[in-house]
């Protein structure tokens, strides 16, 4: 029985699109800001990350990183994937973040959470995509 609902489950989540990962960047100096890259590898290479809306990141509001990113749009107007632009999917996509004052020193686990959106233009669909990843961030 257990078997049946996880092949369900797996049938309902419905294809992947996308190998995602992120890790930590360090700032460069004390007090500067560092990021969290974040890296997709698409696995259908018609289906692209678009670029607006703009992928974000949501971290632990007591954690040990800081969200440094600028305010979301509070509009959104709709996308399609005939005129919608993509991001370049080589390079990742970096979000700025501060290593929080309270933050325990040495090695920490730090979840991530990413939201983005995705279109595939043979098939004509625009979906949102939401990834549960997490860095090693060393806090001196």
């Amino acid at each position: 029985m257990l078997r049946l609902s996880l092949a369900v489950s797996l049938l309902l989540a419905g294809p992947r699109h996308f190998d995602v990962s992120a890790t930590f960047e360090a700032p460069e100096k004390p007090g500067a800001a560092g990021a969290i890259a974040v890296s997709f590898r698409a696995l259908d290479p018609d289906v692209q990350v678009n670029e607006t809306p703009a992928p974000r990141i949501k971290l632990p509001a007591d954690g040990v990183l800081l969200d440094k990113q600028p305010p979301a749009s509070e509009k959104m107007a709709p996308f399609d994937p005939a005129t919608a632009s993509y991001l370049d999917l080589s390079l990742p996509v970096h979000f700025p973040v501060a290593i929080a004052r309270e933050a325990p020193r040495g090695t920490q686990q730090v979840p991530v959470t990413l939201t983005y959106f995705y279109c595939s233009k043979r098939a004509g669909w625009c979906r949102k995509g939401t990834s549960d990843l997490s860095v090693t961030v060393s806090v001196p």
